[in-house]
């Protein structure tokens, strides 16, 4: 377990440096746009690569670390279309409108109470 938890840290590293150089060169929103695209296309490849290859033992490395620490929305993307391929359409949609409304929600929420404690 402790050599999984070392590749996902290692590939999570490279995913966020990556990640903020992308951010830092492009214009906002358009940044975080292309991460997120970017990194939901890259999770597609990955999944599927890794899964008709059998090499799963780079599922941690590459899908938690590496593409997780570039963006967690590829991680949102995969869960959204594992729903859809297992026939749970409703499920899908809901979970992609919960996550969407809820994430901003929840950092509404977090800003309006941080301005308040610091006021």
């Amino acid at each position: 377990m402790f050599t999984t938890i070392l590749q996902v840290a290692l590939g999570g590293a490279i995913g966020a440096s990556i990640r903020f150089l992308i951010a830092s060169v492009v214009a906002f929103p358009f940044g975080t746009l292309a991460i997120n695209v970017i990194g939901s296309f890259l999770m597609g490849i990955v999944f599927v690569a890794l899964a008709e290859k059998g090499l799963t033992r780079w599922l941690p490395f590459l899908m938690a670390g590496v593409l997780g620490g570039f963006t967690t929305f590829s991680a949102f993307s995969l869960d959204t279309l594992k729903l859809y391929e297992a026939g749970r359409i409703g499920a899908a949609g809901g979970y992609v409108l919960a996550s969407v409304a809820l994430s901003l929600l929840a950092l509404f929420v977090a800003v309006a109470i941080m301005r308040g404690i610091q006021a």
